[in-house]
Protein backbone atom coordinates (compact mmCIF):
# COMPACT_ATOMS: atom_id res chain seq x y z
CA UNK A 1 0.00 0.00 0.00
CA UNK A 2 1.03 3.41 -0.78
CA UNK A 3 2.16 6.00 1.72
CA UNK A 4 3.65 10.01 0.96
CA UNK A 5 5.41 10.79 3.97
CA UNK A 6 6.07 14.72 4.22
CA UNK A 7 9.33 15.88 5.74
CA UNK A 8 9.52 19.86 7.48
CA UNK A 9 11.86 21.50 8.61
CA UNK A 10 10.65 22.12 12.19
CA UNK A 11 10.75 24.79 14.63
CA UNK A 12 11.03 25.95 17.99
CA UNK A 13 8.56 28.10 17.60
CA UNK A 14 4.53 26.16 18.25
CA UNK A 15 2.87 28.84 15.45
CA UNK A 16 5.20 28.12 12.99
CA UNK A 17 5.08 24.30 13.63
CA UNK A 18 1.19 24.61 13.61
CA UNK A 19 0.88 26.60 10.63
CA UNK A 20 3.54 23.71 8.61
CA UNK A 21 0.66 20.78 9.61
CA UNK A 22 -1.96 23.14 8.54
CA UNK A 23 -0.31 24.07 5.41
CA UNK A 24 0.58 19.99 4.99
CA UNK A 25 -2.86 18.66 6.03
CA UNK A 26 -5.00 21.37 3.51
CA UNK A 27 -2.75 19.68 1.03
CA UNK A 28 -3.80 16.00 1.60
CA UNK A 29 -7.16 15.97 0.20
CA UNK A 30 -5.58 16.79 -3.13
CA UNK A 31 -3.26 13.73 -3.18
CA UNK A 32 -4.94 10.62 -4.17
CA UNK A 33 -3.22 8.34 -1.30
CA UNK A 34 -4.47 6.07 1.76
CA UNK A 35 -1.50 6.82 3.66
CA UNK A 36 -0.51 10.24 4.33
CA UNK A 37 2.05 11.31 7.33
CA UNK A 38 3.63 14.24 8.79
CA UNK A 39 7.27 14.35 10.16
CA UNK A 40 10.02 16.70 11.06
CA UNK A 41 13.89 17.12 10.47
CA UNK A 42 14.23 18.42 13.80
CA UNK A 43 12.71 20.81 16.97
CA UNK A 44 9.58 19.18 16.39
CA UNK A 45 7.29 15.78 16.82
CA UNK A 46 7.30 13.01 15.01
CA UNK A 47 10.64 12.87 13.79
CA UNK A 48 11.59 11.24 10.40
CA UNK A 49 11.97 7.76 12.49
CA UNK A 50 8.65 7.84 13.95
CA UNK A 51 6.94 9.28 10.82
CA UNK A 52 8.54 5.84 8.64
CA UNK A 53 7.15 3.72 11.53
CA UNK A 54 4.00 5.34 11.49
CA UNK A 55 3.36 4.48 7.74
CA UNK A 56 4.60 1.19 8.07
CA UNK A 57 2.55 0.46 10.91
CA UNK A 58 -0.64 1.82 8.97
CA UNK A 59 -0.15 -0.85 6.37
CA UNK A 60 2.23 0.78 3.84
CA UNK A 61 4.44 -0.92 1.72
CA UNK A 62 6.09 1.63 -0.78
CA UNK A 63 6.59 5.01 1.35
CA UNK A 64 7.36 7.95 -0.97
CA UNK A 65 8.93 10.84 0.97
CA UNK A 66 8.65 14.55 0.19
CA UNK A 67 11.11 17.28 1.54
CA UNK A 68 9.26 20.63 2.70
CA UNK A 69 11.73 23.09 1.95
CA UNK A 70 12.35 25.84 -0.32
CA UNK A 71 15.59 25.02 -1.99
CA UNK A 72 18.20 21.99 -2.58
CA UNK A 73 20.50 22.16 0.19
CA UNK A 74 22.17 19.97 3.02
CA UNK A 75 18.67 19.14 4.69
CA UNK A 76 17.56 17.82 0.88
CA UNK A 77 21.23 15.77 -0.47
CA UNK A 78 22.02 14.76 3.08
CA UNK A 79 20.16 14.77 6.18
CA UNK A 80 16.85 13.30 4.38
CA UNK A 81 18.28 10.53 2.79
CA UNK A 82 20.44 9.30 5.73
CA UNK A 83 16.81 9.21 7.59
CA UNK A 84 15.95 7.17 4.69
CA UNK A 85 18.68 4.87 4.66
CA UNK A 86 17.77 4.30 8.32
CA UNK A 87 13.86 3.86 7.71
CA UNK A 88 15.87 0.74 4.82
CA UNK A 89 17.47 -0.66 7.27
CA UNK A 90 14.82 -0.90 9.83
CA UNK A 91 11.87 -1.97 6.97
CA UNK A 92 14.02 -3.86 4.05
CA UNK A 93 11.04 -5.05 2.77
CA UNK A 94 9.34 -1.47 2.13
CA UNK A 95 10.13 0.55 -0.94
CA UNK A 96 11.48 4.21 -0.61
CA UNK A 97 11.36 7.03 -3.21
CA UNK A 98 12.65 10.44 -2.48
CA UNK A 99 11.54 13.71 -4.00
CA UNK A 100 12.31 16.98 -4.95
CA UNK A 101 12.66 20.29 -3.15
CA UNK A 102 10.10 23.28 -3.80
CA UNK A 103 13.13 24.69 -5.99
CA UNK A 104 12.85 26.95 -9.14
CA UNK A 105 9.10 27.12 -10.19
CA UNK A 106 6.94 30.06 -11.97
CA UNK A 107 4.14 29.65 -9.81
CA UNK A 108 6.70 30.50 -6.55
CA UNK A 109 7.55 33.75 -8.16
CA UNK A 110 3.66 34.75 -8.84
CA UNK A 111 3.68 34.37 -4.86
CA UNK A 112 6.92 36.26 -4.72
CA UNK A 113 4.46 39.38 -5.96
CA UNK A 114 1.65 38.35 -4.08
CA UNK A 115 3.18 39.35 -1.20
CA UNK A 116 4.19 42.81 -2.15
CA UNK A 117 0.55 43.57 -3.38
CA UNK A 118 -0.66 42.16 -0.03
CA UNK A 119 0.75 45.55 1.34
CA UNK A 120 -1.45 47.66 -0.44
CA UNK A 121 1.09 50.43 -1.82
CA UNK A 122 1.45 51.98 -4.52
CA UNK A 123 4.98 50.44 -6.05
CA UNK A 124 7.43 52.96 -6.88
CA UNK A 125 9.10 52.64 -10.01
CA UNK A 126 12.60 52.39 -8.84
CA UNK A 127 11.74 50.56 -6.27
CA UNK A 128 14.03 47.80 -5.04
CA UNK A 129 13.14 44.45 -4.09
CA UNK A 130 15.38 42.61 -1.38
CA UNK A 131 14.96 38.80 -0.92
CA UNK A 132 16.09 37.41 2.44
CA UNK A 133 16.87 33.61 1.97
CA UNK A 134 17.64 31.29 5.26
CA UNK A 135 21.23 30.29 3.78
CA UNK A 136 23.41 27.78 2.99
CA UNK A 137 27.31 26.77 2.69
CA UNK A 138 26.37 24.61 -0.31
CA UNK A 139 26.92 27.24 -3.44
CA UNK A 140 24.04 25.93 -5.48
CA UNK A 141 21.38 27.87 -2.49
CA UNK A 142 22.62 31.11 -3.07
CA UNK A 143 22.95 29.89 -7.37
CA UNK A 144 18.98 29.30 -7.27
CA UNK A 145 18.07 31.86 -5.36
CA UNK A 146 19.79 34.87 -7.44
CA UNK A 147 18.24 33.00 -10.60
CA UNK A 148 14.44 32.99 -8.59
CA UNK A 149 15.00 37.01 -7.94
CA UNK A 150 16.11 37.77 -11.73
CA UNK A 151 12.71 35.72 -12.82
CA UNK A 152 11.04 37.86 -10.26
CA UNK A 153 12.74 40.92 -11.41
CA UNK A 154 12.50 40.12 -15.31
CA UNK A 155 8.46 39.14 -15.10
CA UNK A 156 7.09 41.78 -12.54
CA UNK A 157 9.90 44.75 -14.09
CA UNK A 158 11.74 45.40 -11.01
CA UNK A 159 14.74 47.28 -11.89
CA UNK A 160 16.60 45.66 -9.04
CA UNK A 161 16.53 42.68 -6.92
CA UNK A 162 18.61 41.67 -4.77
CA UNK A 163 19.43 38.69 -2.36
CA UNK A 164 21.05 38.18 0.91
CA UNK A 165 21.37 35.91 3.22
CA UNK A 166 20.32 34.91 7.46
CA UNK A 167 23.49 32.50 7.74
CA UNK A 168 25.77 30.57 5.91
CA UNK A 169 26.25 32.64 2.98
CA UNK A 170 27.05 36.21 1.44
CA UNK A 171 25.66 38.89 1.26
CA UNK A 172 24.58 38.78 4.88
CA UNK A 173 21.07 40.04 5.98
CA UNK A 174 23.16 42.82 8.31
CA UNK A 175 25.27 43.38 5.48
CA UNK A 176 22.74 43.99 3.13
CA UNK A 177 20.83 46.48 5.68
CA UNK A 178 23.59 48.47 6.16
CA UNK A 179 24.33 48.66 2.06
CA UNK A 180 20.57 50.05 1.97
CA UNK A 181 21.56 53.11 4.05
CA UNK A 182 24.22 54.22 1.77
CA UNK A 183 22.18 53.86 -1.46
CA UNK A 184 19.14 56.32 -2.58
CA UNK A 185 16.85 53.98 -2.97
CA UNK A 186 13.44 55.05 -1.40
CA UNK A 187 11.46 52.19 -1.59
CA UNK A 188 12.61 48.89 -0.67
CA UNK A 189 10.18 45.83 -0.52
CA UNK A 190 11.97 42.98 1.77
CA UNK A 191 10.38 39.58 1.46
CA UNK A 192 11.71 36.98 3.72
CA UNK A 193 11.74 33.59 1.23
CA UNK A 194 11.10 31.54 4.41
CA UNK A 195 7.96 29.23 4.67
CA UNK A 196 7.19 29.18 8.18
CA UNK A 197 7.24 31.60 10.75
CA UNK A 198 9.86 31.13 13.38
CA UNK A 199 12.69 32.34 15.11
CA UNK A 200 14.27 33.79 11.77
CA UNK A 201 11.15 35.97 11.45
CA UNK A 202 11.63 37.57 14.35
CA UNK A 203 14.87 38.29 13.92
CA UNK A 204 14.21 39.84 10.50
CA UNK A 205 11.57 42.01 12.26
CA UNK A 206 13.38 43.17 14.85
CA UNK A 207 16.47 44.04 12.86
CA UNK A 208 14.14 46.15 10.45
CA UNK A 209 12.86 47.81 13.14
CA UNK A 210 16.07 48.83 14.27
CA UNK A 211 16.99 50.23 10.90
CA UNK A 212 17.93 54.04 10.26
CA UNK A 213 16.11 54.51 7.28
CA UNK A 214 17.06 57.75 6.02
CA UNK A 215 14.00 58.65 4.80
CA UNK A 216 13.66 55.35 3.02
CA UNK A 217 10.70 53.47 3.08
CA UNK A 218 11.11 49.82 4.25
CA UNK A 219 8.37 47.92 3.70
CA UNK A 220 8.76 44.34 4.74
CA UNK A 221 6.25 41.72 3.03
CA UNK A 222 4.94 38.41 4.83
CA UNK A 223 7.47 35.65 4.39
CA UNK A 224 6.66 33.26 1.32
CA UNK A 225 4.67 31.02 3.60
CA UNK A 226 2.37 28.46 2.66
CA UNK A 227 0.86 30.80 -0.48
CA UNK A 228 -1.54 28.44 -2.42
CA UNK A 229 0.55 29.05 -5.47
CA UNK A 230 3.19 27.07 -3.02
CA UNK A 231 0.52 24.70 -2.67
CA UNK A 232 0.46 23.69 -6.23
CA UNK A 233 4.29 23.56 -6.12
CA UNK A 234 3.60 20.90 -3.22
CA UNK A 235 1.17 18.83 -4.93
CA UNK A 236 2.87 18.95 -8.20
CA UNK A 237 5.87 17.51 -6.59
CA UNK A 238 4.33 14.81 -4.79
CA UNK A 239 2.53 13.41 -7.91
CA UNK A 240 6.11 13.87 -9.97
CA UNK A 241 6.93 11.33 -7.26
CA UNK A 242 4.02 9.11 -7.33
CA UNK A 243 4.84 8.85 -10.96
CA UNK A 244 8.18 7.88 -10.88
CA UNK A 245 6.94 5.30 -7.85
CA UNK A 246 4.79 3.33 -10.69
CA UNK A 247 7.26 3.05 -13.29
CA UNK A 248 9.14 1.74 -10.46
CA UNK A 249 12.60 3.75 -9.93
CA UNK A 250 12.90 3.21 -5.32
CA UNK A 251 15.71 5.32 -4.12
Amino acid sequence: MQAVLYVGHGSRIKAGVEEAIQFIESSQAMIDVPIQEICFLELAAPSVEEGITKCVERGATKIAVVPILLLTAAHANEDIPFEIEVGKIMYPDIEFTYGKAFGIHPKIIDSLYDRVVEQKVTIAEDAQVLLIGRGSSDPAVKQDLNEIAQLFADKYFFKKVTVSFLYGAEPHFDEALLHLQETHDKQVLIIPYLLFTGILMKSIEKKIAQQSTNGQQLILCKNLGYHKYVQDVLVERVNELLEKEQIGQPI
